[in-house]
């Protein structure tokens, strides 16, 4: 029994790998829709996450815009939150946001976009820090003594918050524990 689970483990870390492939190739075909994005990433064969989070001019237009209810089904795939924790992070109600699903049309507002951004933007941090989502995941949900005894999901509700769960982040990868 144990062999067939360790043997899960890699498959279950490359399916997660897939699935983030997917995701920033998604991302890359939402930017192409958006002339003035697309000419700055044009020289970009593969937009990938980083490529993204370090470009803010790229972030702020796509705020601006606004995503699509596709997208962020995409994006939400690979994060380690809810239906319920998605609606509580936007202040939306959970009707709300499954409405939204329906409407093919559907382009969330600036302010639920820069939601979405941020939390994507944490995760793929946490990604790389613990090497794993789930890895992350796990720390995501545990209380620390280095954030007031908060665990670092419920501190992502504000920019603030985030702010402290990054800072966090940069000082685990750096050796740096409270």
């Amino acid at each position: 029994m144990k062999t067939s689970h360790a043997s899960n483990q890699p498959n279950k870390a490359l399916n997660a790998n897939k699935t983030y492939q997917l995701v920033e190739a998604s991302l890359q075909n939402y930017l192409a829709e958006m002339p003035t994005v697309y000419a700055t990433t044009s020289g970009i064969q593969n937009l990938t996450f980083n490529d993204f989070f370090t470009n803010k001019f790229l972030i702020i237009q796509t705020i601006r815009k606004g995503i699509t209810y596709r997208l962020f089904e995409q994006i939400k795939s690979v994060l380690p939150f809810t239906d319920v924790d998605w609606a509580n992070y936007l202040n939306l109600s959970l009707k709300t946001l499954q409405r939204h699903k329906k409407d093919k049309n559907f382009y969330f507002k600036p302010i639920h976009t820069e939601k979405i951004i941020e939390l994507a933007e944490v995760t793929h941090y946490g990604k790389e820090v613990f090497g794993s989502l789930d890895k992350f995941h796990q720390w995501l949900t545990t209380p620390s003594y280095a954030l007031g005894n908060m665990t670092p999901a419920d501190l992502l509700h504000d920019s603030y918050g985030k702010d402290l769960v990054l800072a966090e982040l940069n000082r685990i990868a750096h050796g740096i524990f409270a």
